[in-house]
């Protein structure tokens, strides 16, 4: 496999390039290069697009760009992948590593995994409510506005709290009850027995829906929702 391009000659910076740099040199080589601008020479042209999306993707990136300036363009910032890839990135902690000696806590790493301990420990990390989805929304801008820069205002739609129960979800003069199969965690845990040992998995419960509350007298207003 041919060595990449360093990223920073890509982009025409140096290393100590700001983010405004970074993102001044990206708007003028995508414009040079996109395969529309470029019609008698599209597939060379979309080659150097892809190499600069490449660049200018880890770059801009604060943790892909300090991995990348660690270990380099094959680094695991991009898991070696070529070109227009999808440039994931390994993140490492060194913390936790006390319990087993120089192995680490094996209870940490496997409920990293399955969302709950090993040989029969147990997490209090996911008691309570779950948060909900974040406000979201798409609009459409044309690729002029991509590489130059545009402002547009939005209107978005949100849910507010419902005000016949305050957002308790339960009907005036009633409160939620603790769920009695989770205990309130909101979650079930299992307890599997494999060749390593005992190992515990954890899932939203079923019988509140990961609240940890069941409502038994819904509100006559949102029927539950909590919101309006």
């Amino acid at each position: 496999m041919a060595n990449k391009r360093d990223y920073y000659e890509v982009l025409g910076v140096d290393k100590n390039a700001s983010e405004d740099d970074l993102k001044k040199a990206y708007r003028r080589l995508a414009k040079k290069y996109h395969p529309d601008a470029n019609p008698d020479n599209k597939k060379e042209a979309e080659a150097k697009f892809k190499e600069v999306n490449e660049a200018y993707e880890t770059l801009s990136n604060p943790e892909k760009r300090r991995m990348y300036d660690q270990f380099g363009p094959d680094g695991p910032q991009g898991f070696g992948g070529g070109p227009g890839g999808q440039g994931g990135y390994y993140s490492y902690t060194t913390s936790g590593f006390d319990g087993f000696g120089d192995f680490g806590d094996l209870g940490d790493i496997f409920s990293s995994f399955f969302g709950g301990g090993f040989g029969g420990r147990s997490s209090s990390r996911n008691t309570g409510p779950i948060k909900g989805a974040d406000l979201k929304t798409s609009i459409d801008i044309t690729f002029e506005e991509a590489y130059l820069g545009v402002e547009k205002e939005i209107s978005i739609s949100r849910n507010e709290t419902c005000t016949h129960c305050h957002g308790s979800g339960a009907r005036p003069g009633t409160s939620p009850e603790t769920c009695t199969v989770c205990g309130g965690t909101g979650v079930v845990k299992q307890v599997q027995t494999t060749i390593l040992g005992q190992m515990q998995t954890q899932r939203p419960c079923n019988n509140c829906h990961g609240t940890g509350k069941v409502i038994k007298e819904p509100c006559e207003e949102c029927r539950r929702k909590r919101y309006s």
